[in-house]
């Protein structure tokens, strides 16, 4: 049945390259909200899992995760129950290995190629064993099947060490403090000018306002919002102005100046804000009048209420706290100066309630759950599989000047081009170039370019100090006609520091990369590389990375992401994007100076962008999707670019998630265990095939005694279970608060299990992984305190994936404005934005 569905390739993300006119808003609207109902076909719809083959039917519960190597294959228990065609109920567990292709825009990791490395049926007969096993391999799905990415990290949060962290640069940068109406105007070095044609007027590109120069009056004006300001020095006072030069009526259409058109003539109402000027990456906490501390429950902390800045008061020590790209900084008062504080935070900042309208920062709070998360999310690979033909096709690199120049890498032997946008690294006498997240060689910086069998271990030994460190965080394998490219967090700004148990994932490196511009043709051409500061950037749990915009800081984020120059056209192009360091929303065009790209879009787009194809994360790069939907329910059909195929089946009333209870689980000593609403534990009793009842299992215990108080440890003040009961009122009616209470108290349906069943066979010799090691006693401590956290973790991941669905129906992105340089409202970062 599966075969008679059609494969309908769908692209979630219409990705376009060129600096043409923008298309309709309405469009883009319609697209983004055509993409979203794509989206959620392909997420993780719960568990247990059916499936069914030649009349034999496969319930599968949720993986049990006890690896993710390099975050590309996956070491996974399995506990199932499996029904011959006109057969009895057995039940068992697999040990399985996979590979997996992780969708980052919809949390989802695809599983592929499936290896079943060992299987236990604690209570058959040997003799039925071979028979079973053989059902078991046919039945289960082969690849295609999607997991939440949060379940998996969920495991993995007591299991895996976070890596350890870079040497950053954590120096505080310029802080600006004011209770005024203010904004930040950055200009990297000297202003870098650029012709209006047939004008008088000059604007400035290496800025983060729409900043303009009057050759003939000598004078500056900046459009803040709806108020025109001017001034005769960058650094002097600027007052408000009704009156323009001429040549700014003169504005062409088309680059990206249209919404400067619509405040000419001037509005003649608003006040002026105060402007602080910098000529280097810099910061301002803007408070909207005096002060109005909040205090935070259970602490001695107070934080800042009439902010967009996260700013907290701790009455213990006297100081003041405030986050600034994913960086703590302390200072005794508001004005400075300030110190970096993050490796000495205060131990009240991990009590701050997850209901907390600044429950935001504890993904910055080293030791957090949320912290971890960030952390270990970060590592997760951005996937692309592409043909090397294409990919070859593609690359396009042009020096200005036309000379290629490079300069050291400081503590290394190799060297990087300096005069281009592209990341380039000689080693040796051979060039590799990191180009949309995929290498190349050549034996002439000039190219031609090839794709990279092998990448020299020498360029992952950049340091951090270098501009093109980035490139460091870029690995790929090949074969003969394909190259698979792995970009994680690193690639686009996001930087673990820290140790590493009190890892946290920062914004930026905290280097300052000098800009480098070029003089020698009929415009100035303006090479920002990335910098750690003045893009207000904020880290949203929900897409994994930092975007930057908040309004004092202007339209363009930053002075680094606000122009670019296209040796093609001979014309600069202008921003406003929201950053994600696997890309971003997007109201223009938009640059990334830590990928090097530029692209054009106004739904979204990632580091794959130029390739011509959807975002890799989830389009034609890799996988394709579509659905069809016909009274019987709906299929989801995917293609890998390696040919694969398949579809997975949903239909209504049940299907391929059996909305049952998920409270099966796969000891490691080879035996299926269940567990009861108050969280004790049973086990399929491998001598007569029933369940030996919860509390004759030594270690069992009720959930106040056992799970709560031992495997909430680690998650901080407020634990799983009280998590789930506050967090999941909002869930509907299958959250996991509700779900564990209701279905945990029998297996019922269709997929009850042990009931009647009195198979009298002798146990397996058999323990899980270890073939020739006799089944030990089942409910051993050592294997119930795994469960307890295996049971935690399900139900961690359970909520948090339900929350990001939310999150993801609400609109994501949706609801924030960029006109005047804010991401704020709705968009999932924080209400008060």
């Amino acid at each position: 049945m599966r075969n008679a569905f059609l494969i309908i390739g769908v692209c979630l993300s219409a990705v376009l390259f060129s600096c043409k006119k923008d298309k309709e808003t309405d469009q883009s609207t319609e697209a983004e909200k055509s993409n979203l109902a794509d989206s959620t076909l392909i997420a993780d719809r719960g568990w247990p899992r059916e499936a069914e083959n030649n009349g034999t039917k496969l319930v599968y519960y949720q993986p049990q995760i006890d690896d993710w190597k390099d975050f590309k294959e996956i070491i996974a228990r399995v506990a199932f129950s499996l029904t011959p065609k006109d057969g009895k109920q057995v039940l068992g567990v697999a040990s399985l290995k996979a590979e997996t292709l992780v969708d980052k825009d919809n949390r989802s990791a695809f599983i592929k190629n499936i290896q079943v490395t060992d299987i236990r049926f604690p209570a058959l007969d040997k003799k039925k064993v071979p028979e079973m096993e053989k059902l078991f391999k046919e039945t289960l799905p082969k690849s295609g099947d999607p997991i939440s990415v949060d379940r998996i990290l969920a495991d993995l949060s007591h299991t895996k060490s976070p890596s350890k962290g870079i040497a950053a640069k954590n120096d505080p940068p310029t802080i600006f403090y004011s209770t005024n109406p203010a904004i930040l105007l950055i200009v990297q070095g000297e202003p870098v000018l650029v012709p209006v044609e047939k004008t008088d007027i000059q604007y400035v590109v290496n800025t983060n306002w729409d900043l303009f120069f009057d050759k003939t009056t000598k004078d500056y004006y900046v459009l803040v919002e709806n108020i025109w300001l001017t001034s005769k020095n960058l650094a002097g006072k600027w007052t408000k102005t009704t009156k323009l030069p001429s040549g700014l009526s003169h504005l062409p259409s088309g680059q990206n100046f249209d919404d400067v058109k619509k405040m000419i003539p001037p509005p003649s109402s608003g006040g002026a804000p105060e402007v602080f000027y910098s000529n280097k990456p810099a910061e301002l906490i803007a408070i909207n009048g005096s002060p109005k501390f909040v205090k935070i429950p259970g602490t001695k902390l107070l934080y800042i209420d009439n902010t967009e800045n996260d700013i907290f008061a701790d009455e213990n020590k006297g100081q003041y706290y405030v986050l600034l790209s994913g960086r703590w900084f302390k200072s005794k008062e508001l004005t400075g100066p300030w110190s970096y504080a993050s490796n000495s935070l205060p131990a009240d900042f991990a009590k701050i309630p997850k209901d907390s309208p600044r429950a935001n920062v504890l993904s910055s709070v080293p030791g957090t759950q949320e912290a971890n998360d960030a952390v270990m999310l970060s590592q997760v690979p951005t996937t692309a599989i592409l043909k090397k033909s294409d990919a070859e096709s593609k690359v396009k690199v042009s020096y200005d000047g036309g000379t290629p120049q490079f300069k050291p890498i400081d503590g290394t032997k190799m060297q990087y081009a300096s005069n281009t946008q592209e990341k380039i690294i000689k080693v040796g006498d051979l060039y590799y170039l990191c180009f949309q997240a995929v290498w190349f060689m050549s034996t002439s910086p000039n190219g031609p370019w090839k794709t990279c069998d092998s990448v020299p271990k020498e360029i992952y030994t950049i340091p951090p100090s270098s501009p093109v460190y980035n490139v460091t965080y870029v690995t790929q394998t090949t074969t003969d006609t394909t190259v698979e490219s792995s970009a994680t967090a690193g690639y686009l700004g996001a930087f673990i520091i820290g140790a590493t148990f009190g890892a946290i994932l920062t914004y930026g490196t905290g280097w300052y990369y000098p800009p480098y511009v070029y003089y020698g043709g009929l415009y100035p051409i303006y090479r920002p590389w990335p910098y750690a500061y003045g893009g207000g950037a904020v880290y949203n749990p929900w897409t994994g990375g930092y975007a930057a915009g908040r309004r004092v800081y202007g339209p363009y984020g930053a002075a680094g992401t606000s122009a670019w120059y296209n040796p093609a056209t001979g014309r600069y192009g202008r921003s406003a994007s929201v950053q994600g360091w696997y890309g971003g929303r997007t109201a223009a065009s938009t640059y990334n100076p830590w990928t090097g790209n530029y692209a054009r879009t106004n739904q979204g787009h990632n580091a794959y962008a130029q390739w011509g194809h959807s975002a890799a994360t989830n389009g034609n790069q890799w996988i394709q999707t579509g659905h069809i939907t016909t009274r019987r329910g709906t299929a989801i059909g995917y293609e890998t670019s390696s040919g694969n195929k398949g579809v997975i089946t949903h239909r209504r009333g049940g299907g391929t998630t059996i909305h049952t209870n998920n409270n099966v689980y796969a000891g490691h000593d080879g035996h299926v265990y269940k567990r009861d609403a108050n969280g004790n534990w049973s086990h399929y009793n491998n001598g007569n095939g029933g369940w030996t009842q919860a509390g004759t299992l030594g270690s069992s215990k009720k959930t106040g005694e056992g799970i709560q108080n031992r495997a909430n440890q680690g998650l901080g003040a407020n634990g799983a279970g009280e998590r789930i009961q506050r967090d999941n009122q909002g869930l509907g009616a299958n959250g996991a608060g509700e779900r564990m209470q209701r279905d945990n108290q029998d297996l019922g349906g269709e997929t009850r299990m042990g009931d009647g069943m009195r198979d009298d066979f002798p146990k397996a010799d058999q323990t899980l992984g270890q073939p020739n090691k006799p089944l030990g006693e089942a409910g051993r401590p050592d294997i119930t305190n795994d469960l307890d956290r295996s049971a935690i973790s399900r139900d961690r991941g359970e909520m948090q994936t339900r929350n990001f669905q939310n999150f993801q129906r609400s609109g994501g992105f949706n609801g924030g404005g960029f006109g005047g340089g804010g991401f704020r409202g709705g968009g999932g970062f924080r209400g008060r934005r």
